[in-house]
């Protein structure tokens, strides 16, 4: 009796084990075709924003619209509603970034290409590092929340102060917070700590984002056109 209890239960723990593994591919499947899918209707609703001599958005409408899709997302997350929303903040971001892509892509095309390649290299890379290695990036948790209360600051601030040095510390330091989440959140997919596909998606977007439109304002900067 003992030994039929000890191995129904190994088989147990062997089929919960494959249970969970098939789930965590699952999630990570679907995390990447849908950031693949809203990298590109980014990328169109920029080119259309452009292409209709979009003005530039002010920063107060900005943050109302980024925080509020953000918190429609979150509550609609396990829905269609939330995959939907997901397309429009992805949208609107693009749509946002339109203006100044128009003007650098004429001004200052190289940087442009810079900007593009070296985010991908490091979301690759950071994206590759913990699918290799399985790492457990927890320990980024109190470092990404710090980070996120200082980044926030520092932009209000800077707002007001318009102070170029502390413009490219922040652009540095979003780079490394970016960098941080994607290292958290592609770990937490693996481990199985992550289990929502469209929250997984809209934070890993929202790092490349942030990487991206820091990478330009840095490479600009060093380059004269800024």
């Amino acid at each position: 009796m003992d030994i039929q209890e000890r191995t129904a239960n190994q088989t147990q723990t062997a089929v919960e084990r494959q249970t969970g593994v098939l789930a965590t591919n699952s999630v990570l499947r679907n995390t990447y075709l849908l950031l693949s899918l809203t990298l590109g209707f980014s990328a169109f609703t920029a080119w259309l924003s452009a292409a209709l001599n979009a003005p530039m958005m002010h920063w107060a409408i900005m943050l109302i619209g980024f925080y509020g899709l953000l918190f429609a997302i979150e509550k609609t997350k396990n829905s269609l509603v939330g995959l939907v929303l997901t397309f429009v903040f992805t949208g609107f971001l693009g749509y946002t970034l339109g203006p100044v892509l128009a003007i650098v892509s004429v001004a200052a095309p190289k940087a442009l290409a810079l900007a593009l390649g070296g985010t991908a290299a490091i979301f690759l890379s950071l994206s590759a590092y913990v699918l290799m290695t399985g790492k457990d990036m927890s320990r980024l948790g109190g470092f990404i929340f710090v980070g996120f209360w200082v980044l926030l600051i520092s932009v209000i601030a800077n707002l007001f102060l318009n102070i170029p040095a502390l413009g490219l510390a922040i652009s540095a330091g979003f780079i490394l917070f970016s960098s941080a989440v994607i290292l958290y959140q592609t770990s937490e997919i693996v481990r199985g700590g992550e289990t929502n596909y469209i929250t997984a998606t809209v934070t890993l977007f929202v790092s490349l984002y942030n990487i991206f439109v820091s990478l330009l304002h840095l490479i600009l900067f060093f380059a004269g056109d800024d």
